[in-house]
Order: C-alpha cells, then structure tokens, then sequence
C-alpha cells in the first residue's frame, strides 16, 4: 500500500531536522514538499538536494502545488501565530496538522502517553520538548500511584539550542508545559521551569521530575519508569534515567510543605533524565528540539497507520 504523503511546513532548524529524520527513517510517511518562505534557506536547499518538492512562498505556495491534493498530513514547525492562520486552511482542506509550535490548538500529545486517543484528531500538538522529555515520566509515576497530588519539573537546555523562538517563547513555555503536567501527565497539580544553559562545551539536554503521589509503592514506581524509559527509546534512542530514581516519604509526623500549594504527605520521587540527540541534522547537545522532532514524526507515523488502515478497509 502507498505511503501517506507528508508536508513539512517550515525550513529551520525544526523543520529541517524533521525533513532528515523522514528522510533516514522511512516507515509510514512520504515526505512529498518541504514549505519555507526564504528561497535561499538551508532547509529548501536540502531538501532540493534529495529530491523533495519545495516552495517558498508559504502556505499559499503549498495550497497551490500540483502535489498539494496529495497531502494527507501536514507538520507545522513555524510559529504560534502562523500556526493558527495555517491550521483553519489545511483543516478546512481535509488535511491531518502535527503541531510543533505553541499554539496548542489540538490536544495535547505525547505518543507512549496519550496518542492512541487522538488518532482521529484533526490537529494534535507535541507541547514543548520540556513536556515531550517529563511527561512519560510524570504519567509512568501517576499511573501506579493512587493520586498524584504535584508534579514539578526543571528542563536544563543548552543556550546554543535555543532560538529565537524558545527565548520569545518562555513563558508560553512554562504555561503549556504545566498545564500539559496535568491534563496529559496526571498530576492535580503542575509547574515547568526551563534554564537556558550557556555552559561551554554545550551540555545535553537535562531534566528532573519531582512527583509527589499517594499510595503505591517504590518498587512500582521504579519499575513503571524503567517500562516507560523503554518506550520513549523507541523513538529517542538518547533518551535515558541519569541516575536510580531517588525516593523520601513524607508522613503525618513530617509534611511537605510546598509554597502555594500546601501541605502533602506520600511519596516524592526524583527522576533524572538526559537526551541526547541523534545528530540528524542538529548537534547532538540539542537534545531538546530533537525529541521535539522525533516525537512529533512517531505521531506522524501513528496518524499515517491510521489513515492506511482505514483506507484498506
């Protein structure tokens, strides 16, 4: 059966990294067009390079290319704002949207967490790479865990891997990420922080995930990481625990007291993540836009399997 023919809309750093990903990796999707807006960018030369159908002028460009007919999914590594303009068109066109940008407009998604219930949405959106490298991790705790009252995690990026768009994009950063905590992660309530790395050579990616939850026990909760660790690896071979996962019991006798929140009693967990990237197109320090991209072409490759079975039936 042919494969389902893909869009990649967006020629940076992004949008490239996720062109050479399809490129190397081929499973369910055609990477058909790559759509940017500066003729002479890199990722249009590239994407020349190897074949693939390109055009610089946008949206429009696409939606009047000869192959634009074909596209059942389009990835969208643009901006906020471009995204919400781009999203009504392919949407109206019948076309299947991976968002890479902040926009949030389709649930959030995180592919070993939640993706088996939006295979039918017409717009999914991957969060941030803070929610993509935390989330599992949060929601591997939660899922043996009678409640899971918070969940804190600190993302430690390199400077050189932020961009423009991270650095205009802080606080959305936060905010989506915190409510991804919750809504995708299963914590009552959450709170994201990034750091912006400048340290020289460039650091990997970093993270660390507190939880605190309610029943349960340790032995489960390492055991539910370590399957989920699995999981992400799957897709992020750079994904990988830092250190055993680091546990304090709070009880009646010794609350934990967190500002703003109140007092809790249960289990804290530590876990210690790093990701390194795959080096397809971006260094590998830069683990946190590559898990960005793997994530979003495992959703693609999801979505794609979907669309190939229904048209089989």
């Amino acid at each position: 059966m042919a494969r389902v023919k893909a869009a990649i809309i967006g020629s940076g750093n992004i949008g490239t990294d996720l062109m050479m990903k399809m490129i190397k990796y081929p499973q369910n999707m055609e990477l058909a067009i790559v759509v940017g807006i500066d003729e002479k960018s890199e990722g249009l030369a590239m994407a020349r390079e190897h074949g693939i159908a390109t055009t610089h002028e946008g949206l429009e460009g696409l939606r009047a290319h000869p192959l634009y007919k074909d596209i059942g999914i389009a990835f969208d590594a643009t901006s906020a704002y471009a995204h919400k303009v781009h999203d009504e068109a392919l949407r109206a066109d019948g076309i299947q949207v991976v968002d890479l940008t902040p926009a949030a407009i389709g649930p959030f998604t995180v592919p070993p967490v939640n993706m088996g219930q939006h295979l039918d949405q017409p717009n999914v959106n991957m969060v941030t790479c803070g929610g993509q490298a935390t989330i599992p991790m949060v929601a591997a705790v939660a899922r043996v865990s009678d409640k899971l009252h918070y969940a804190e995690i600190v993302a430690s990026v390199s400077s050189r891997s932020a961009g423009p768009g991270t650095r205009a994009n802080i606080d959305e950063f936060t905010r989506t990420t915190a409510r991804a905590i919750e809504q995708v992660g299963g914590a009552a309530k959450g709170k994201a922080i990034i750091i912006l790395n400048p340290a020289e050579p460039p650091m990997i990616m970093r993270d660390t995930v507190f939880t605190l939850s309610e029943g349960g026990d340790e032995d489960a909760i390492r055991r539910s990481v370590a399957d989920m660790v699995a999981e992400v690896q799957k897709y992020v071979p750079g994904y990988r625990l830092k250190q055993e996962v680091q546990f304090e019991r709070f009880g009646d006798n010794n609350r934990l007291k967190i500002p703003g929140q109140g007092e809790f009693t249960g289990i804290k967990s530590m876990i210690m993540l790093e990701v390194e990237g795959a080096g397809d197109y971006l260094p590998s320090y830069s683990g946190n836009l590559d898990i960005m991209t793997a994530a979003a072409k495992a959703t693609g490759e999801l979505l794609a399997a979907r669309r190939m079975a229904a048209a089989a039936a």
